[in-house]
């Protein structure tokens, strides 16, 4: 008898594990785009077209290697939820069992897992993953025999158990890690290579049009519409990321560039922009990373450049997932700093006089996409200084990049950013003053606020902000050796410029929508 496999937005791999199980000559597939999982959030439309076109493009892939699918495209009247896609697919075809590879969102993973089979009437297996290079499982266990949880010794595991950037037992280059080395701001020394663009097809403009007929409202604007929607397509960005951005990645990683100095190449530098097609499935993470390590290899990059990108990969991407399926679903409930103010709402619109923030959110609403140290940094460093409500820059970020999704997101924003997990992913909150963005950018000097300055009417909202967030949270943090420094020097100022400091960041606090 027939069997069903449900193919979701981020498991576009021909390799899944679930096909792995199935005869395409009397097995059946379904893919669906749906308004549950369109809306949840208010998806930027550069990610819903993003999905839908690389879903029909895929959709075609899997037809041209001998498979059988059934495809629901996105209509008024079509399937409202993947639920009622199979429900519809099972029946037409009359599938005994349901086959899925586990997906990336804990609601909707519970959901298959525990409500499925119940109101299909068959079986539901569910299949790792193995797109990634640590099974669940192996984190799980990793994790119990662990007092803290550090990304830095689970990425040397990572790097033992694939060999990447290895000589036999020992790190190449005789260390692990080249974080360091990577740092600098950039200032012109070499060009940044421009962006690839690309042709649309019939399938990519179908699409497009059903974004702007049925989600008018969400951000963003099609008319800059820049991704990569074939797999083809996505080798072509990987490549070129290889030959022109990789050999700078390492030294400019942390760096900011203003639009007013570099145009629109100051939105991604020589940052990849391939994890919306590695999240997909367009590209798969292992291939990356080899092709990273080819480039090492054959003399065409430097180690720092490889390790820094790499580390990314096998190390922040599947330590976070592996915190995500571990900790969920109280993990998401996490607010360790009891956070109450809501998300300002230039986060939507980026009408702000902050100019880091402006840019970095111009970045994030015409393209999907802000590169890690502007989420980072910026952002996600002002929200934690603000004191923002968790799950409301969390929604916000799920909502707004064309690479997020929760099992990615929720550990970054809630953990790294926000530290609201109390420090389970991290051991210090990534908090910053304005002398952090001056010294990675060329913000600072574009903007109305003053960053030499911490307690004056113009001082930049970041440096006041700093201060405050250090002192209502002494209690948590003081004891904390990697920030004790910065608590001794604060004691070391004056009465008066403490209360001035603060006085600044508590009007800024009560004045945030208008910062």
């Amino acid at each position: 008898m027939a069997k069903l496999a449900l193919i979701t937005g981020d498991q576009l791999t021909l390799s899944l594990a679930s096909l792995r199980t199935l005869n395409p000559a009397q097995d059946w597939l379904v893919m669906a785009e749906v308004h549950e999982e369109a809306t949840y959030v208010k998806h930027h439309k550069h990610k819903i077209a993003l999905l839908f076109s690389a879903m029909r493009h895929f959709a075609q892939d899997l037809r041209n290697a001998g498979w059988q699918v059934d495809y629901y495209s996105y209509a008024a009247d079509g399937p409202k939820s993947l639920l009622s896609a199979v429900e519809e697919s099972l029946k037409r075809h009359q599938c005994t069992e349901l086959v899925l590879t586990q997906c990336g969102e804990y609601r909707l993973q519970q959901a298959m897992d525990n409500d499925w089979s119940r109101v299909l009437g068959v079986p539901v297996s569910v299949y790792e993953d193995d797109r990634f290079l640590s099974r669940t499982a192996d984190f799980r266990h990793w994790a119990s025999s662990r007092k803290q949880l550090r990304m830095e010794y689970f990425y040397r595991d990572m790097r033992r158990s694939t060999g990447l950037l290895m000589e036999g037992d020992k790190p190449r280059g005789g260390q692990w890690n080249f974080d360091a080395d990577n740092r600098s701001a950039y200032k012109g020394e070499v060009p940044v290579p421009p962006s690839l663009t690309f042709d649309y097809d019939a399938l990519d403009k179908q699409v497009f049009a059903v974004v702007e007929e049925h989600f008018p409202d969400h951000p963003g604007s099609l008319s800059a519409f820049h991704w990569a929607t074939t797999r083809a397509q996505a080798l072509q960005v990987l490549e070129h990321f290889i030959q022109y951005r990789l050999p700078h990645f390492g030294r400019y990683q942390d760096a900011m560039v203003s639009s007013h100095s570099l145009g629109t190449e100051a939105d991604s530098l020589f940052h990849s922009l391939l994890s919306p097609y590695i999240n997909c499935g367009l590209l798969t993470a292992l291939e990356v990373c080899n092709a990273a390590e080819q480039a090492f290899l054959n003399n065409r990059v430097p180690l720092s450049a490889a390790e820094g990108f790499i580390r990314q990969i096998i190390g922040w991407r599947e330590y976070v997932r592996g915190i995500y399926w571990t900790f969920m679903p109280q993990y998401a409930e996490r607010n360790a700093l009891q956070n109450q103010r809501r998300l300002p709402g230039y986060y939507w619109s980026g009408n702000t006089g902050m100019h880091c923030m402006a840019e970095a959110l111009r970045n994030t609403l015409t393209n999907a996409y802000a590169h890690h140290i502007q989420r980072l940094m910026v952002t996600g460093n002002f929200a934690l200084l603000s004191g923002i409500v968790p799950a409301d820059i969390c929604d916000w970020y799920l909502a707004m990049y064309a690479d997020a999704y929760d099992w990615v997101e929720l550990p970054n924003t809630l953990g790294m950013m926000m530290h609201a997990d109390g420090g389970l992913l991290g051991s210090k909150p990534y908090c910053a003053s304005g002398k952090y963005i001056e010294r990675q950018s060329d913000y600072c000097r574009h903007c109305q606020y003053n960053v030499k300055s911490a307690d004056e009417p113009d001082s930049c909202p970041f440096n006041s902000l700093y201060w405050h967030f250090l002192i209502r949270h002494r209690e948590a943090f003081a004891a904390n050796p990697r920030m004790a420094m910065m608590y001794r020097s604060y004691d070391r100022m004056a009465p008066a410029k403490q209360q001035a400091i603060l006085a600044r960041a508590e009007h800024c606090l009560n004045h945030l929508e208008t910062l």
